[in-house]
């Protein structure tokens, strides 16, 4: 008598990011190749998770939304899909569900599949930034929340002080990248040359473009008419171009605009130091090797209320990271084109604090290892081990 095929296992995956669906397809690719043609998947996602087989509820441009004041001109159409996305996973009963960042939608879902069906096991991929700010999270996502893959190496400890779900370190995708960060001969010998390659990156958010062109540029004219001499390189992605050139256009010096990501790497290659608003930019920079000055500014009213929620030291991700505040930070009423052009002029000659990051950069390979696995393997295997013994 013939025995019939083991049902094929269902994984959920929920992605409605950019950067969440790129992280989603490479997990997805792993997991095809360890179960083949006995998984399928099904969720939310965009075209990279599309292309390696998600059957998307609905496309994830639908969750698009820019500013407060959108967010809740949308929020009635937000919690319809959050619903729908719930539903879904409910009724397709997963072997597991796979949370890919942006809480604010994804954690929703996963709240309202554990109070339906409490079997389906959840992966949250990419974890809050709970030990930034509201840390009650952690204890909170027990609740929901099966196990953390953590993309920085110091959440696993993280999580067990905050009495969190299991995390485990999985590695950052920026380390699968290091070729396209890292300089050839010929890129390091332009690197070291006169006059050195200076980025500025005011941001990927209109809103933070919008704070910081204006000080940025008035920081770089300080250093011009001090006499500094450099080669301004401003890299940016398309949908920003239009914005940026008409920022830039009262600038005093004028930057060499590149537009896209490889020419954003190649800049990278080539730069000597950079002018750069916080965030997961610096994290790129430091594994570049790029020295740099990093500044944020925000609204009067955002301010009040970061000033009160942030529990870390420096909002600087590569500092984080590295453990020691080694990157100066101006932030709010110290981001000033006279304190931004004094620290951005140590970095044009081989000072203390040039060397102090070089140093502190060349830790980063050790520090963020994952040994020799990918961090989508890794995350493969957590979700694998996580995943129901056995179907309904």
């Amino acid at each position: 008598m013939m025995q019939g095929r083991d049902p094929k296992r269902i994984i959920f995956l929920v992605a409605t990011e950019e950067s969440g669906d790129r992280l989603g397809s490479a997990l997805m690719k792993v997991l095809r190749q360890r179960l083949g043609d006995g998984v399928q998947f099904e969720g939310v996602g965009g075209r990279t998770m599309t292309r390696e087989g998600l059957n998307s509820l609905f496309p994830i441009e639908e969750l698009s939304i820019v500013g407060f004041a959108a967010v809740v001109q949308q929020l009635p159409k937000i919690l319809r899909l959050i619903r729908r996305t719930a539903d879904a996973v409910t009724e397709a009963a997963p072997d597991a569900l796979v949370i890919i960042d942006s809480p604010d939608f994804t954690h929703r879902v996963a709240r309202r599949v554990r109070a339906r069906n409490p079997a389906i096991p959840v992966v949250d991929y990419v974890s809050p930034s709970v030990w930034a700010w509201r840390p009650g999270r952690a204890r909170a996502m027990l609740g929901y929340v099966d196990h953390v893959l953590g993309l920085l190496p110091f959440e696993p400890e993280e999580y067990r002080k905050l009495r969190g779900p299991p995390c485990s370190y999985v590695g950052h995708p920026l380390i699968e990248q290091l070729p396209s960060l890292r300089p050839n001969a010929e890129e390091q010998a332009r690197r070291d040359a006169e006059p050195p390659v200076l980025l500025v990156l005011p941001g990927s958010r209109r809103s933070e473009i919008r704070h910081h062109l204006d000080v940025f540029g008035a920081t770089l004219g300080r250093l011009q008419a001090e006499g500094r001499a450099f080669a301004l390189m401003l890299p940016t992605m398309p949908h920003l171009e239009a914005a940026i050139r008409e920022g830039v256009a009262n600038w005093p010096v004028k930057p060499q605009i590149v537009v896209g990501e490889n020419e954003k790497r190649a800049a990278f290659r080539i730069a000597h130091a950079a002018l750069s608003k916080s965030g997961t930019v610096t994290l790129e920079l430091a594994l570049s090797g790029i020295p740099m000055v990093t500044a944020y500014r925000v609204s009067a009213i955002e301010a009040f209320i970061l000033r009160r929620a942030v529990k870390v030291s420096s909002v600087i991700l590569a500092n984080l990271v590295i453990g020691r505040e080694v990157i100066p930070e101006f932030l709010q009423e110290d981001c000033t084109p006279e304190k931004l052009a004094l620290a951005l002029a140590e970095l044009l000659t081989d000072s203390p604090l040039r060397r102090q990051q070089v140093e502190a950069f060349a830790q980063l390979d050790t520090i963020m290892s994952t040994g020799n696995k990918s961090p989508s393997v890794l995350a493969a295997d957590i979700v694998l081990a996580t995943m129901r013994k056995g179907r309904r």
